[in-house]
């Protein structure tokens, strides 16, 4: 199977925290990998296609939680795949160095 994707992606065990766009409820998950482009959320509550999200979560060497804005772009069952919106220098920079550390 060959890989279309631009971004170098990073096997992750982290807590995460996820609020749809227009919504106040936290649902809980585990992202399983991350890349510049997105994460794999593992969640019992997958939102659908195309919801605007916004991710939280503690990367590893970092002390404070970023809020990752995404869009929902794959479901299946126990999970989604997320794309990252316009994200800041400071979680650019932790994410790639989380690329680099394979």
């Amino acid at each position: 199977m060959i890989d279309l994707r631009r971004h170098q992606r990073s096997v992750l065990d982290a807590s995460v925290e996820f609020v749809g766009k227009g919504s106040d409820t936290r649902v809980r998950g585990r992202a399983k990998d991350i890349s510049l482009g997105g994460m794999f959320i593992e969640t019992t509550e997958p939102l659908p296609f195309s919801s605007e999200l916004t991710v939280h979560v503690t990367l590893p060497s970092q002390k404070a939680p970023f809020m990752l804005p995404g869009v929902v772009r794959w479901t299946r069952d126990g999970g989604m795949g997320v794309q990252f919106g316009l994200i800041g220098a400071r979680e650019t920079h932790a994410i790639t160095e989380l690329t680099r550390a394979k």
